[in-house]
């Protein structure tokens, strides 16, 4: 019944990586384009420095170039401190230049530049909205394939735009059209690739490329009492089988006593070209996810500990480590199922998550049978090892299997030893900061995707769970071993598992594996009356 044993992951932590410098809290100062954009680095926008006659501007063919402005830019682009040092002395400022040659200046950026330029003041914000520069924009972006040998340069499709279709708009009309479209193209794209589902699991199967066409990453805003906020990007992640793992640490969180919300949010390029590297640093899209209440970090959410730290458990499927000594926060850990990952990293604003389509119930044909024909795919992983990859197929239960509001599933039987299952390896969560990289035992992350008779999943969750001594034996067999409970629950079902240590052989066998599904879930799911 049972197919596959533990095994190491097959995905080791990606490549995206932001950069692990100090982390900075100046979210609240991040410009947003529209209502859920963020910008990062735009306040650090400075002017360029010359000499104290200004800075000499020529005009040479269709660049615009001066004599000491070029060095200047370019250490800026590099972080060089030597623009936060001579910004003091700067002698030129460019919001004294004529509005007219600074249309002509902001008339060369790029998109994403220009989105930046617009969070420097107010007198930027207007200029950077002029709608000729963003149709020109649009018409490079958007301009109709030709068939015909003859190509027109970008400034005549632009001019082919009529004039009054400009002048007539309000300000910033053409930006957010471009702006509108270019969401609109990667969502269509999107939806493409995530259409092939796997029979295995009931997911999409190009996960990853979905990621990479989205450009998509995940960030956490931390908020203290007075208001401020602080955005951290994320620093890892790691593609399980059907969850991804995300991870943040660093040296300079914000005091924790002062934290009162978490907001896990996914992150998205606001402008985004499939066959190019996308900006790290440029405007992105915040996509609501989960708000955590920090102030349940007490012994009533805490899972384990080390030496070192104590880590807490906070639905859904977020991990919170705080240093022993300090009480201070030592990392952050997100696990995220694969259902509805896309979207609901994508589709949500800053401020309210993405909410799924009307359900529409399936038809029971057989009600008073009960359910019959569900399959089972379960994980137990940690830091990149699998201890535990099992898909359970026709698992059924009758309607008398109804207790407290719950219907029962047995997967795995006391009674049947041949359905009992090993955990490979040593159980334990991984978790690593800049300086340390260890593990706490007896704590694990569980994928759960539960799939109904029509393989769409009908239940999916990823959270950590850690195992606890049995107080009591239970009423099934006795083993020669110590007894553990691993019990997971949330509004729409409960996990109960139950494993033996055994001794000879150095590892845990599940001997009993019980899903306890919602019957209100059951009957939104097929309009049943159970």
């Amino acid at each position: 019944m049972a197919t596959g044993r533990g095994r190491p992951s097959r995905h080791r932590l990606l490549g995206q990586q932001e950069p692990r410098g100090p982390y900075h809290g100046g979210g609240t100062a991040c410009g947003r384009t529209g209502a859920a954009a963020g910008c990062s680095g735009a306040s650090r926008f400075r002017r360029p420095s010359g000499p104290a006659g200004g800075v000499r501007v020529a005009r040479k063919g269709r660049g615009v170039k001066s004599s000491a402005g070029d060095t200047a830019l370019k250490q800026y682009a590099q972080g060089s401190p030597y623009w936060d040092k001579s910004f003091s002395n700067c002698s030129v400022y460019l919001d004294r230049m004529p509005s007219e040659i600074l249309l002509k200046i902001f008339s060369y950026l790029d998109a994403i530049s220009l989105l930046c330029t617009g969070c420097v003041n107010r007198r930027f914000y207007h200029l950077a909205n002029d709608n000729f520069i963003w149709v020109r924009i649009y018409a490079t972006a958007f301009s109709p394939k030709r068939s015909n040998w003859k190509v027109n340069s970008v400034e005549e499709t632009a001019v082919s735009v009529s004039l009054l279709s400009v002048e007539d708009k309000e300000a910033g009309y053409w930006k957010k059209t471009y702006i509108t479209k270019q969401i609109t193209s990667v969502k269509a794209a999107l939806t493409q690739v995530l259409k092939p589902v796997s029979p295995y699991t009931g997911l999409p199967v190009k996960i990853k490329e979905a990621l990479r066409l989205s450009g998509l990453g995940w960030g956490i805003i931390l908020k203290e009492k007075n208001g401020r906020e602080y955005i951290i990007p994320h620093v890892d992640f790691s593609l399980n089988d059907t969850s991804v793992t995300v991870v943040w640490y660093g040296k300079n969180w914000p005091c924790l006593a002062t934290l009162i919300t978490l907001n896990l949010c996914g992150m998205t390029p606001v402008f985004m070209d499939r066959y190019k590297a996308y900006a790290k640093h440029g405007p992105r899209w915040h996509s609501l996810i989960a708000k955590y209440d920090l102030r349940h970090l007490n012994e009533s959410t805490m899972i384990g500990c080390d030496r070192l730290i104590r880590i807490f458990s906070l639905d859904p499927g977020l991990v919170v480590g705080v240093w022993k000594k300090e009480e201070e926060l030592a990392f952050v850990m997100a696990n995220l199922h694969f259902h509805h990952l896309v979207e609901r990293s994508t589709l949500g604003s800053a401020t309210v998550p993405y909410e799924l389509p009307p359900h529409v119930p399936f038809l029971d044909d057989n009600p008073e049978y009960g359910l019959h024909g569900y399959q089972l795919h379960i994980d137990m992983h940690g830091g990149g090892v699998f201890f535990l990859c099992s898909t359970f197929r026709n698992l059924f239960t009758m309607k008398g299997c109804i207790e407290d509001g719950y219907v029962k599933f047995t997967v795995i039987n006391f009674k049947n030893s041949r359905e009992h299952l090993p955990l490979i390896g040593k159980i334990g969560l991984a978790w690593r900061t800049n300086i340390f990289d260890t593990f706490i035992e007896s704590c694990s992350v569980m994928d759960v995707t539960l799939l109904d008779e029509h393989r769409k999943p009908f239940w999916c969750l990823s959270s950590a769970v850690h195992m606890k001594p049995a107080a009591c034996p239970s009423d099934g067999p006795h083993f020669l071993g110590q007894t553990f409970y691993v019990d997971y629950n949330d509004v729409e079902g409960r996990v109960h598992a139950e494993l033996v240590w055994i001794e000879e052989t150095e590892e845990y066998f599940i001997v009993n594996l019980v899903l306890y599904l919602s019957v209100a879930k059951i009957n939104h799911w097929f309009g049943t009356k159970y």
